[in-house]
């Protein structure tokens, strides 16, 4: 289980050998050190890698609405005749094609997709090749390829010959975009790895509670205000006689991010040259899975967090169109409300997360998202109750995905990590794609209430199987 670690198979975590820890830090040898977000932000090495990932992680949601952003404003005609071909697809696959809306949201589908497939297929190779590789040069090399890439973006605006009814421009788009995921592969393991290398074993569940509350932030604040921001800088641009200021903004996210990552000092265990086969060294990832069982534990914990949470995506429309004032297109807000109670819940687990065991803080947080899930089917309609449960699912989430990652941080050897993670992208990106797909056909079949009901259920089996009421 996630909370249980037996001392006899815990391997040594190297610390950061270049950036002497703070000696008011907890450790093995001082336990009554501070702890929480501001001690970990006071180690060197770590602070660079989280500024790195606030550049990412910003310049991944920028992505996306960039790409909305261009289909709107060169893709998508205001007369569904001039797209023929596009009103032929959205008819085979049952898509209304009336509005330009959604013939905007047809063409954002192609990214979507362009953007999902690599991180459902690719994820264990590469971590196979993070194992083989200096960490630190992966995701430097990942930041910068993806910065040139997207300076590619205003050369695919230029008329060209047609294909399939569209633009060259937008199937390079697609291209640009699966190569931008494919290189997001490599990143996301190396980064993940690299955590347990630049901080103490005692200060990792507070490391990836930042992580999970930059990310959250960076979610709100990308998706939020991508927009706003975009256009802004085309604007601001033109007041001085240069145009294409929105192509500036993802260079510099990703640049900056290669900047801050280049930066940090780390040593690294020695490779051996692997003449194994890439194949052969996925099975070995899922070998650490059978035989250590926390680190079993913790991926089953986020497969499940995140199924829960896709399947939410949906039903989140149908909770906002039950709401006087709201509205379907309102779903965003609930969704955003979610968001921000999971990085609440990162700040908590940060602060006071290393009193509990991880077993028990599991159950806590998958008990809260079941009671959370009851209540919504029960209360829906209100505004207000159904922002706040919404929050409040966000914090058990978190009290769920936190432990969970941190256990696998500490419990996977060191010359495994980039491969197990590489794996746990797999799993989790799966995990999000196939309830979106199912959870819709259920409502439409059975209705939110049973569905809601059978996602509790799942969550609080999962909880239960935890077996909090036993002693740690």
């Amino acid at each position: 289980m996630v909370g249980d670690h037996d001392p006899a198979n815990e391997h040594i975590v190297s610390g950061p050998p270049l950036n002497s820890p703070d000696p008011a830090l907890p450790t093995s040898a001082n336990p009554e050190g501070r702890r929480g977000l501001q001690a970990v932000i006071h180690l060197d090495g770590f602070r660079r890698l989280w500024v790195g990932q606030i550049f990412s992680q910003l310049a991944d949601k920028f992505y996306i609405v960039l790409m909305v952003y261009l289909i709107a404003q060169y893709w998508v005609t205001n007369t569904p005749d001039s797209n023929g071909a596009l009103a032929e697809i959205a008819s085979a696959i049952r898509m209304d094609f009336e509005t330009r809306a959604q013939r905007i949201t047809l063409l954002a589908t192609g990214i979507y997709v362009a953007n999902t497939i690599p991180a459902m297929v690719l994820g264990s190779v590469a971590g196979v090749w993070v194992d083989r590789w200096p960490k630190r040069r992966v995701m430097v090399a990942s930041n910068g390829l993806r910065a040139l890439l997207v300076l590619c973006t205003p050369l695919f605006l230029i008329p060209g010959p047609h294909w399939f009814g569209l633009s060259w421009g937008y199937w390079a788009l697609l291209l640009m975009t699966f190569l931008e995921s494919v290189l997001t592969q490599f990143f996301a393991p190396a980064e993940q790895a690299t955590i347990p290398l630049l901080v103490p074993r005692e200060h990792l569940l507070a490391a990836n509670s930042l992580y999970q509350a930059t990310s959250m932030g960076a979610t709100i604040v990308g998706f939020a205000l991508g927009d706003p921001i975009l256009r802004g800088l085309n604007h601001l641009l033109q007041t001085v006689g240069i145009n294409g200021g929105e192509f500036l903004l993802l260079p510099f996210c990703y640049g900056m991010a290669a900047i801050s990552l280049s930066t940090i000092q780390m040593r690294e265990p020695p490779r051996k040259d692997s003449r194994d086969s890439v194949w052969k060294e996925i099975v070995a990832g899922i070998k650490v899975l059978r035989e250590q069982t926390s680190v079993r534990g913790a991926m089953v914990h986020l497969v499940v967090l995140y199924s829960l949470l896709a399947a939410l995506y949906v039903l989140a429309i149908s909770l906002a169109s039950a709401i006087q004032g709201l509205g379907p297109t309102g779903f965003g807000t609930l969704l955003a409300m979610s968001g921000l109670g999971m990085a609440v819940g990162a700040v908590l687990v940060a602060q006071m997360g290393h009193r509990f065991s991880r077993r028990r803080l599991a159950a806590a947080g998958l008990g809260t998202i079941t009671w959370c899930l009851v209540m919504l089917g029960q209360l829906r309609g209100n505004l207000s109750i159904t922002l706040t449960l919404c929050g409040v699912l966000g914090i058990g989430a978190a009290l769920v995905a936190i432990p969970a990652q941190t256990t696998i941080q500490e419990d996977t050897p060191e010359s495994q990590r980039g491969r197990v993670f590489g794996l746990q992208n797999n799993l989790i990106n799966i995990a999000l794609s196939l309830p979106l797909v199912l959870a819709g056909a259920l409502v439409s079949s059975i209705g939110l209430i049973p569905v809601l009901w059978v996602l509790a259920a799942l969550s609080l089996t999962a909880a239960l199987w935890e077996r909090p009421w036993e002693r740690c």
